[in-house]
């Protein structure tokens, strides 16, 4: 591991970089991968958007 002291635009700059020499296929996973983790991100307040909605159901014969 590696510990830099940069500022934010630098730290920026060089994740842009680094992710711009990766193979269209790989940013396309690297992309895959981000939004997986993202959707795997814990949050407080999830707002259930089909509360307040109803379900119905018609059984078939």
């Amino acid at each position: 591991m590696e510990i830099r002291f940069q500022t934010k635009e630098e730290s920026n700059q060089r994740q842009q970089e680094d992710f711009l020499k990766l193979s269209k296929v790989e940013r396309f996973y690297s992309f895959l991968r981000l939004s997986e983790r993202i959707s795997k991100f814990p949050v407080k307040n999830r707002d259930n958007k089909n509360k307040d909605n109803f379900l119905i159901v018609i059984p078939s014969k």
